[in-house]
């Protein structure tokens, strides 16, 4: 944080943090009663860069360093637990701040009137929102942590609190690199925007968690292949009606997945990516433990004689969702021979 900068920008910080600068570094540690070099290491994690000895810190971030080493005193939280909370929640809280900023403020801090200045306009504009924006923000927190709680003690066992078999999907649209030659950034912008949408709201919708978006790419995960399935559809069809969109790949996997601060790493995450860039546009591939996956909950057939065979036995062989199809085997660069499968829907 420099030592001069613009007024307003000094006043917007103070209405925010409720408090105004009073401390160094040094001092702020100590009356918070960490080591420094736990506070330090608590201030990167935030994402906030050195600041020397600036007296720039308030009573806000002493009551922040106060609540993370309490946290780690009363035994509730390891040390490196503690550091893991605020870099998650630094990093994701970063990418919140500077989405809101970019979507909606500077276009509400343009002024209504001739003559009015920006300055005149920002500060009395924040004030009357930041209230209601961080009850929304507490609201959306507490309703996350349930939905994510839920799914944690439904696990079977502590190993599948952390390593769990899911179903994981990318989707990645096609010729973005060429796009980003032919578009202007703003249509660029706007493209991505747009994609990121209404893949999120596809996925929220129909039982997925959107885990990040990549700009042109997008990742989900679901607890079952028949989630995740109709995700993966969805997501075609609804590009495919948008002209303004390029053509899509989906590519998807079922298996064990570990799970931190809210990605997914391992071979099934690796699997479905791989999946995604060899599938044909418009189409989705998967892996044969999704394709069993289906088959054995009965939303896809093992073959289309089969599905054949129950529909002329009465069997319930219309309540096929999917149709599953083989494709060549071949070999997937780290991942040894794969036998994809194209997935689309019955009828």
């Amino acid at each position: 944080m420099p030592e001069e900068e613009n007024p307003l920008a000094l006043r917007l910080e103070q209405l925010i943090l409720g408090s105004e600068r009073r401390y160094t570094p040094f001092q702020a540690a100590r009356s918070a009663g960490v080591s420094m070099e736990l506070a330090s290491r608590f201030w990167r994690a935030m994402g906030f860069a050195d600041i020397g000895q600036a007296k720039a810190l308030t009573e806000a971030d002493v009551l922040a360093l106060r609540r993370l080493a309490g946290l780690v005193e009363a035994g509730l939280l390891s040390e490196a637990m503690a550091v893991q909370v605020a870099r998650s929640t630094g990093q994701t809280t970063a990418r919140l701040a500077e989405w809101q900023i970019d979507s909606f403020l500077e276009g509400l801090t343009e002024p209504p009137e001739p003559g009015m200045t920006r300055t005149e306009v920002t500060y009395p504009l924040v004030e009357l929102l930041l209230p209601e924006l961080e009850e929304f923000l507490v609201y959306v927190w507490r309703r996350q942590l349930a939905a994510a709680t839920g799914r944690v003690v439904q696990a079977g066992d502590d190993e599948e609190m952390v390593d769990r078999r899911l179903a994981v999907g990318f989707a990645d649209l096609v010729g973005f690199t060429r796009l980003t030659r032919r578009l202007e950034e703003e249509e660029l912008g706007e493209l991505v925007e747009a994609f990121e949408t209404t893949a999120a709201d596809l996925v929220a919708a129909h039982g997925g968690r959107l885990i990040k978006t990549l700009g042109d790419e997008v990742l989900f995960a679901a607890d079952d292949a028949g989630v995740a399935g109709e995700i993966g559809l969805r997501l075609i069809e609804t590009m495919t009606h948008d002209e303004t969109m390029p053509e899509l790949r989906v590519g998807m996997a079922f298996g064990t997945v570990t799970t931190r601060m809210g990605d997914v790493f391992g071979t099934t995450v690796n699997l479905a990516s791989r999946l995604t860039s060899i599938a044909p546009k418009d189409a989705v591939l998967v892996d044969g433990a999704f394709a069993e996956g289906l088959m054995r909950t009965g939303e896809a057939p093992e073959s289309e004689a089969e599905a054949a065979k129950a529909e002329k036995e009465g069997k319930g062989g219309d309540t096929y969702r999917f149709a599953l199809q083989p494709m060549w085997q071949r070999p997937v660069r780290g991942l040894g021979v794969v036998e994809p499968w194209l997935l689309t829907r019955r009828g």
